[in-house]
């Protein structure tokens, strides 16, 4: 019975972080397949710990702040976005597109940082709390063409490939096309995507590594990504050699980020 209290009281945080204007209790059990009974004492719960506030006007609940600082406290102490947010504010300045880093995850990929390099026109600014769909994004297909083929389709085959509401019509719908794009992504050095994120945009991906050598695991990606109506096949090729070079520059600084990380680890023993 504790597990499974567990268990909805992550479905329910999650059901509230893409809620941020809140959900009624009847909402919010309905989605939950609860009693509304049940649904109260888990928000009751939460909201003791600080994670959620009611509105007094609706009486909609919604997250508090709590989660997020708790999500950049994780993130400062690994130092995750610190060590490669120089050299990606660097690309979004040279490329002026939007431009990410997203890290491995167990068997899936986590944003950690952004910078923003369009000043005129369209800008193309996705949130960042975001799943990454792995084979529906150039990021996704990116770090899959690093793995061994056969790891690489049991990992999506997984997962389905299903794509959320909003996404373009020309994502990947089968194995075949996933093979194919993972061949031209290790032939290219670099993913493309053109329309399977969000229709109008195109984004392109690289992998960078845990450290200097070519049989090292890969520690994460970099993308540009911006309107298609900017980004064509010639823009393309303008850009590519500077995302690759922003890889091979994170790369080495990656090493440098463990040492933070392991620093700051061997504080915090000392400390206690």
């Amino acid at each position: 019975m504790q597990i499974a209290n567990v268990d909805r009281c992550l479905s329910l945080i999650e059901m509230l972080a893409g809620a941020p204007e809140g959900m009624s209790l009847g909402a919010l059990a309905e989605r939950l397949e609860l009693p509304k009974s049940a649904t109260h004492r888990l928000l009751q719960t939460l909201a003791s710990r600080g994670y959620v506030g009611q509105d007094a006007a609706s009486q909609d609940y919604s997250l508090s702040l709590k989660v997020a600082l708790l999500g950049f406290r994780y993130m400062d102490a690994r130092r995750l976005p610190d060590v490669a947010q120089e050299a990606l504010d660097r690309l979004a300045q040279d490329c002026g597109e939007y431009c990410r880093i997203a890290v491995v995850e167990g068997e899936g990929l986590a944003w950690i940082a952004r910078a923003q390099g369009a000043k005129l026109g369209l800008r193309y600014d996705p949130p960042m709390g975001g799943d990454v769909v792995l084979h529906a994004t150039a990021t996704g297909k990116a770090w899959l063409a690093t793995l061994p083929e056969q790891e690489a389709l049991r990992i999506v085959c997984a997962r389905g490939f299903a794509t959320p509401e909003g996404f373009g019509k020309r994502a990947l719908r089968s194995v075949d096309e996933l093979r194919r794009h993972l061949d031209e992504t290790r032939r290219r050095g670099y993913a493309l995507a053109i329309e399977e994120g969000e229709p109008g945009t195109v984004a392109i991906a690289a992998a960078f590594r845990a450290y200097d050598d070519p049989q090292a695991p890969t520690a994460g990606t970099v993308s540009i990504a911006g309107p298609q109506v900017r980004l064509n096949e010639q823009r393309i090729e303008e850009i590519a050699p500077m995302l690759l070079r922003t890889t091979q520059a994170i790369t080495q600084l990656w090493p440098m980020r463990q040492r933070q990380a392991g620093g700051a680890r061997s504080t915090a023993v000392l400390a206690a």
